[in-house]
């Protein structure tokens, strides 16, 4: 039988340890084995659970209802993202920045990244922008929160075996996404360094050597597209990060 080691699923999962140890720890979850040395190690089924627990997650049931579900309990579940932005919401109304530190760092223990980027911080960042005023200092708040914690999730995961790269936003006026985008980056293998300001054109002749990612904030036009392929075949390690 093929027993795989934290840092082994995690990355075959796309999940961060943490939150695998989260899922173990406070909602029981998960029962690896150990070894002599008091090491978790975790075999096919696991995965395999793993991987149920991350569709349950993804498709809004909230992380402390998914083990009654594992076990074929009828609960009722909600639409648990829509509860967690108002749990986000309900922080930032208090304007207390150490309580919103405190949260975000919460939710990015539990909940995989891709998921609470899409699901969580982008529609509550939507919904703030929306307003005038009162909820947009609230949005700024939480943009320098979680900068400071996507900063914070970058220097350990450059600290890991990975693959360097650089992140750079074109034509992107959304800087706090850059952020975030490259904290997706970084659950994937990659140890990401950000260039924080967008550019109105890549010149990649100034990174040689280094690989880049180009996210363009939505779907890019015939001219990037013609662009782009144009550093490729001048021999630049580039490459689009496309999101959903």
């Amino acid at each position: 039988m093929a027993l795989y080691s934290i840092g082994d699923v995690a990355e075959r999962c796309g999940i961060n340890p943490v939150t695998l140890r989260a899922w173990q720890r406070r909602y029981g979850l998960l029962k690896p084995q150990r070894t002599e040395g008091g090491h978790r190690q975790f075999d096919d089924e696991d995965v395999q659970r793993i991987e149920e627990i991350k569709r349950w997650i993804e498709s809004g049931v909230p992380v402390g209802k998914v083990k009654a579900l594992l076990e074929g309990e009828t609960v009722n579940v909600h639409d648990g993202w829509t509860a967690l932005q108002e749990e986000l919401m309900s922080v930032l109304r208090h304007v207390r920045p150490a309580k919103l530190r405190s949260k975000i760092a919460t939710m990015g223990r539990e909940h995989p990244v891709d998921a609470l980027i899409d699901h969580i911080f982008v529609p509550v960042r939507q919904r703030l922008g929306l307003d005038q005023n009162t909820a947009r200092t609230m949005c700024s708040l939480l943009d320098g929160a979680l900068i400071d914690y996507v900063a914070f999730c970058l220097t350990g995961a450059r600290k890991k075996a990975g693959k360097d790269a650089l992140l750079i936003a074109w034509g992107v006026e959304d800087r706090t996404r850059i952020w975030l985008e490259a904290w997706r980056l970084a659950q994937h293998g990659w140890r990401i360094d950000v260039l924080a300001e967008p550019l109105d054109m890549p010149r990649p002749e100034l990174f040689p050597g280094q690989h880049l990612f180009i996210w363009t904030g939505k779907k890019p036009t015939r001219r990037q597209l013609e662009q782009f392929e144009h550093w490729q075949a001048q021999g630049f390690s580039i490459q689009l990060h496309e999101t959903a």
